[in-house]
């Protein structure tokens, strides 16, 4: 066939490919299951109460009754997801087989096998641990360990028969891109776990790091995007008026949006904010709203902000302490996330 033929089939084909690409995003976003009118997000599960991110916790909090369960995922050596706050095994909650603490420097967990992991213990804050006092109502436990973040899906799955959503933070930092895969790598491998999961469309993807967000958006529409951010002078993840962008915002510039973030969320792809509570102004979440951006602060915890949390219309609310939030929904006559059927009393 002469070349220009094959160059318009070609390009009839790629044309037609990606308005079909297209449209499989919209039909997703469309079709993505509709959550409460307050999104109630048990944070690591809800570790004010119980052991963080850990099968046990995750279990209490869907007792207790949740629409979401937030998580943070990181990868093994040998490419296990597994639900794991730091980028390191945490010395505040980690214990060897032998029962005791490990101390900092800790190995990442790109250093060790699933296996590896599997046998520290994680059922209990180090006792003199900035946690242990700010979590004194956790009941330790022993023989808790790190688990995949395939299991903690299978478990709520078994319990919440498919009622349950999911919220799953990539932890990455470019500050220190070697304790990690790639961000590419890093989201090809939690969308993985979530679509064969079979819980794809129930699931929202949040992180700091905003390239990892970007690629789910390109690869996997039918998943959720949250921009995570944050503002304090130690750890400023938007950096206003500093020259250049930040490195945690994928090659977006606040300062180019004049210092809003909820513009600069919506110029990331992101359908919903999540800043840390004590950031965010009531001006932002109407401007959110405007732009068609869910607004999720954390980790809001105290009663006092929990009530301000929801006079600023805040579509939902990520806690370690999810009975507060309940208790002032239920105040306010708000409708309750039940507890799975399987947990219901």
């Amino acid at each position: 066939m002469p070349l220009a033929p094959i160059v318009l089939v070609l390009g009839i084909a790629l044309s037609v490919s990606s308005l079909s690409s297209l449209s499989a995003a919209a039909q997703t976003a469309e079709e993505r299951p509709t959550r409460a009118a307050l999104d109630l997000q048990g944070h690591r599960g809800a570790r004010g109460l119980h052991p963080e991110n850990t099968l046990e916790g995750f279990r209490e909090s869907l007792a207790m009754g949740v629409t979401t369960l937030e998580m943070d995922a990181g990868i093994t050596s040998d490419g296990v997801v597994v639900v794991h706050h730091d980028e390191r095994l945490s010395p505040y909650i980690a214990r060897s087989a032998k029962g005791r603490w490990i101390d900092s420097p800790t190995p990442a967990l790109r250093e060790l096998t699933w296996a590896q992991l599997e046998a520290y213990d994680v059922g209990r804050y180090r006792p003199g641990s900035a946690n242990a006092a700010r979590f004194p109502e956790v009941q330790g436990r022993d023989g808790v360990r790190i688990p995949r973040l395939a299991d903690v899906v299978a478990e709520a799955e078994r319990l919440c028969a498919g009622e349950i959503f999911y919220n799953v933070e990539t932890k990455l930092t470019p500050a220190a891109p070697e304790l990690t895969v790639l961000p590419a790598a890093f989201a090809d491998a939690v969308v993985r776990v979530m679509r064969e999961s079979g819980v794809a469309p129930r699931t929202m993807i949040q992180s700091f790091d905003w390239r990892t967000l970007r690629h789910i958006q390109q690869v996997a529409p039918e998943l959720e995007t949250a921009c995570l951010t944050r503002e304090v002078k130690e750890d400023d993840t938007i950096q206003r008026g500093r020259p250049g962008s930040s490195p945690w915002t994928a090659g977006l510039d606040v300062d180019d949006f004049a210092g809003s973030v909820p513009r600069l969320v919506k110029a990331s792809g992101c359908r919903v904010w999540s800043p840390r509570f004590e950031d965010l102004a009531a001006g932002e979440v109407a401007l959110s709203h405007e732009l068609g951006i869910r607004v999720i602060p954390w980790t809001v915890n105290e009663p006092g902000k929990i009530a301000a949390a929801l006079d600023l219309e805040v579509d939902g609310i990520i806690s370690d302490h999810p009975d507060r939030v309940r208790a002032e929904m239920q105040s306010r006559g708000m409708p309750l996330p039940p507890a799975c059927p399987l947990l219901a009393e």
